[in-house]
């Protein structure tokens, strides 16, 4: 059974910078789109980014343009998502999928369409 484990999560002050990490732990888990999600305390899981594995195409919410940016790492079978220039608003719990149907391109951002998830790092960031 394929896992996704994130880390990097913390807590940081407004303005500063965090690294999360999704490590994927099989090397032959075929995935076509990996993303980060996120759920706030009282709201829906929401997407943050997303990333295609073989082309590195990206997409971004509105939310975290310019200040975020997600990656992955063939050979670490990892991906990342670098949060810079934090706001308390993004203060949430943070989530690594994987879908594993071709047609789940970047710009999916619905949650369901996302197979396999890892079980989240908290992000706190205070004012």
């Amino acid at each position: 059974q394929v896992q996704l484990v994130e880390s990097g999560g913390g807590l940081v002050q407004a303005g500063g910078s965090l690294r999360l990490s999704c490590a994927v732990s099989e090397r032959t888990f075929i995935r076509y789109t990996m993303a980060w999600f996120r759920r706030a305390p009282g709201k829906e899981r929401e997407f943050v980014a997303a990333i295609r594995w073989t082309t590195s195409n990206t997409r971004y919410a509105d939310s975290v343009k310019g200040r975020f940016t997600i990656s992955r790492d063939i050979v670490e079978n990892a991906v990342y998502l670098q949060m810079n220039s934090l706001k308390p608003e993004d203060t949430a719990v943070y989530y690594c999928a994987a879908a594993i149907d071709s047609s789940v391109e970047v710009t999916t951002t619905r949650a369901y369409e996302y197979r396999y998830w890892g079980q989240g790092t908290q992000v706190t960031v205070s004012s």
